[in-house]
């Protein structure tokens, strides 16, 4: 190898520092050996870093609060209530104090009262009989009848069935149709007041 080559081989070893050829080592003086630095321990390329998964949750709509039965009982009384109040005037009829007027008077204003409350019952509520037949009509109330349905007058003794006479047949709901109501108004209100503005 030609001195010139030696030198530029020994040029590369010594840059990516590698051991010096043996034919080289034996031109250098005692103790001239060149201390070379320890090659680098091997690191591995860092990985990229992991993707790491955020739940990303999807915002929450406001949630309803539930009505309960009684609420939901109580709201349907007084819509059912302000259906007969509009109607019918219905309470207005009832709060009134009837001491002041005639019995013509009476009459009168109930017949109106009938006949709007009437309408209200026939729109919204289907009725039939608890009890079939008239009143007065001789019945027997048979073994193992709800208290619900039937209420005894008088001194019932001894176990059913009982015989006796029908005073009222009593009313059983069948149906209910009542309107739906709207959000945010206030059910306590039956009817509003009403204000006639002067010119």
């Amino acid at each position: 190898m030609s001195r010139i080559g030696l030198a530029f081989s020994c040029f590369f070893r010594l840059l990516f520092g590698r051991k010096l050829p043996a034919a080289v080592v034996a031109y250098l003086p005692e103790g001239a050996l060149p201390q070379l630095p320890a090659p680098a321990a091997a690191t591995l390329p860092t990985p990229p870093p992991r993707a790491v998964a955020v739940a990303v949750t999807a915002p929450h709509e406001p949630v309803k609060p539930k009505v309960s039965v009684a609420q939901h009982h109580r709201d349907g009384a007084l819509a059912l209530l302000a259906l007969l109040q509009r109607e019918g005037r219905l309470v207005d009829f009832v709060r009134e104090s009837l001491d002041t007027f005639t019995d013509a008077d009476i009459g009168a204003a109930a017949r109106d009262v009938h006949r709007g409350c009437r309408k209200v019952l026939d729109q919204h509520v289907t009725l039939e009989p608890v009890m079939p037949g008239a009143e007065e009509d001789k019945v027997t109330v048979p073994k193992g009848f709800d208290p619900a349905e039937i209420r005894l007058i008088g001194e019932a003794k001894g176990d059913p069935p009982f015989k006796g006479t029908l005073r009222h047949h009593g009313w059983r709901a069948v149906d209910t149709k009542l309107p739906a109501l709207a959000e945010g108004v206030d059910r306590a209100v039956i009817a509003p007041a009403e204000v006639e503005i002067s010119a």
